[in-house]
C-alpha cells in the first residue's frame, strides 16, 4: 500500500516518546494555559517564531472542551524528567 513506510515510521516515533515518558520517568509541567482560542494561537505562533528551541516531542496540547458550566481550555505542558537513580549510590532507605 502507498505511503505504508511513511505511516510506520512515523508511528514508531510516537511510541518512542511515549516510552520515555512513561510512569515514574518525571512528569507534565503546565507552561501556558488559556480560555481565549486566539490568545492561544498567538503563544504557539511566539513559540514556534522564536529564538529558544522546543523539542516537541516532549510536549503535550490539551483542549479541555467545556461544556455549559466550563468554557474550553487550552493548555501546554511540556514533559519534565525525574531524577536519575544511580545504582552505585547509597540510597536512604536501606
Amino acid at each position: 500500500m502507498p505511503g505504508q513506510r511513511k505511516r510506520k515510521r512515523q508511528q514508531g516515533g510516537g511510541r518512542q516518546a511515549a516510552v520515555s515518558t512513561g510512569p515514574g520517568a518525571g512528569r507534565w509541567q503546565v507552561i501556558f494555559e488559556t480560555q481565549d482560542e486566539s490568545e492561544w494561537h498567538a503563544h504557539l505562533r511566539r513559540l514556534r517564531a522564536g529564538s529558544e528551541r522546543i523539542d516537541w516531542a516532549r510536549t503535550r496540547i490539551d483542549t479541555l472542551c467545556g461544556r455549559l458550566l466550563h468554557p474550553t481550555t487550552y493548555r501546554l505542558s511540556l514533559f519534565v524528567p525525574g531524577p536519575v537513580c544511580d545504582p552505585n549510590q547509597d540510597h536512604p532507605d536501606h
